[in-house]
């Protein structure tokens, strides 16, 4: 069988060799005819940009480039950021860079002639290569130059330019330049030593960062505080891990969210395994109680622990007047959004069992498989840290790590001083978040 296949392929070969020198007979009897043929070709306005370039990698590869272990804060901040602003100076300077308004959705493969102003933008601001040249192609390379300003401005990188994609383009460089100025007063007051091991919550991006020896041990997707109820910035220490906390109800949460729902659903509290408690420890029916009333019974709401308790199997206790904390969630569904503003102010922390895992990893007899353990007990466990670790919560919307890569972020708080730094987000975070913390009020 070995052998028919081999002379099959070989006879194949052998035909086709043939095939090629009858056709390069052809075309050197009629040389003019087959130039003219090509020329024609190469001249036909269907034909396609063949001068494009499409390398399935460069997407990837300009992608891995943004991601870092560098951390947002520390004492080399104020010097990267302050090169930024030079260069966005220069840049400013210069002109700054075209508006994009492409008439039809931008992505890969699309022949648009808005594509020739979108390779100009990239190419002012680094994420395009010079050599790339200009084209109304939206070919490979100017793809993953997208995906690289998508990532470097916390936008999914997918390579396609939405609606937010052509918002963050077309913000102008001026007041990109007045971004990082404010900026690098906030980064100059946490450049001192923050610690050998810290968290850094920045709220702007949404994100989570434990940091070890200056660098990026662990980087956690969050949700934190809407508009309307912000998340606050502070420095303190975390010193406690709880598995299976209870939750015990804000004062505001209860008197804005809880009353109005037992007025409309008295088993709501029995539903979501929520007691009451007085001063004394003593256990309060709900039905005893005016729910009618104008203020909210001076009770504790107590949430048992459990899968529909409010913060799943963790809370991670610091120091603070706030009376904020970093928490697990049971609708693990909103890390996925891009616009995670929606908590009362906590900060909730996808995968938080590898950042409590990360902080209790210096505590004895704590290790993840004792972890799961006790979580899988139901049982309320409340763990001291045998070191504290700093944990700072800032608001920071625009860096340059140790890579020299440029950050943006919304200026979703309105902090900056330019509204259309925060055009992105401000008109779906009010309609989603709602008028309640849908994480911390279970329905």
């Amino acid at each position: 069988m070995m052998s028919k296949k081999i002379g099959s392929e070989s006879l194949s070969r052998r035909m086709l060799l043939r095939s090629a020198v009858s056709a390069g007979a052809v075309a050197l009897a009629a040389p003019a005819l087959a130039q003219t043929a090509l020329e024609s070709l190469i001249a036909a306005p269907r034909r396609g940009a063949w001068d494009d370039q499409f390398d399935a990698k460069a997407g990837t590869r300009t992608v891995t480039a943004v991601a870092t272990n560098n951390p947002v804060l520390g004492p080399h901040a104020p010097a990267n950021i302050q090169q930024a602003i030079i260069n966005y100076q220069m840049i400013a300077s210069n002109g700054g860079w075209p508006q994009v308004n492409p008439a039809q959705t931008l992505r890969l493969g699309v022949v648009d002639p808005a594509v020739q102003q979108l390779r100009q933008r990239l190419m002012i601001s680094g994420d395009l290569p010079q050599g790339a040249g200009m084209s109304n192609s939206f070919d490979s390379y100017v793809d993953g130059a997208v995906k690289r300003f998508q990532a470097r401005h916390g936008l999914p990188a997918d390579g396609v330019l939405g609606e937010y994609s052509v918002k963050a383009l077309n913000i102008p460089a001026n007041t990109r330049l007045h971004q990082l100025e404010t900026n690098l007063v906030r980064l100059q007051s946490m450049s001192g030593d923050l610690g050998r091991r810290y968290v850094m919550v920045n709220i702007p991006a949404a994100y989570i960062e434990a940091v070890e020896n200056g660098r990026v041990a662990l980087r956690n997707t969050a949700v934190v505080g809407s508009i309307s109820r912000q998340s606050p910035t502070l420095n303190s220490k975390i010193y406690e891990v709880i598995l299976n906390p209870y939750w015990t109800a804000p004062r505001s949460i209860i008197q804005k969210d809880i009353m109005p729902l037992m007025r409309k659903d008295p088993t709501y509290l029995a539903r979501n395994n929520i007691r009451l408690f007085d001063g004394n420890g003593g256990e309060v029916a709900p039905e005893t109680l005016d729910w009618n009333a104008e203020k909210a019974p001076n009770l504790m709401f107590r949430q048992d622990p459990g899968k529909i308790n409010a913060m799943s199997s963790t809370k991670i206790n610091f120091h603070n007047e706030h009376a904020v904390y970093m928490h697990d969630t049971p609708q693990q569904g909103l890390f996925n959004k891009l616009m995670r503003f929606e908590s009362s102010g906590c900060v909730r922390v996808q995968n938080v069992r590898d950042l409590s895992t990360w902080l209790l990893n210096e505590t004895p007899g704590w290790s993840r498989q004792e972890m799961e353990r006790v979580i899988a007990t139901r049982q309320n466990n409340p763990i001291k840290l045998a070191e504290e670790v700093p944990v700072y919560f800032t608001y920071i919307t625009a860096w340059s790590a140790d890579d020299g890569v440029v950050q943006f972020r919304d200026d979703i708080y309105q902090r900056d001083g330019a509204t259309e730094l925060a055009l992105q987000t401000t008109t779906g975070i009010e309609q989603s978040a709602g008028p309640i913390d849908a994480d911390l009020l279970p329905q």
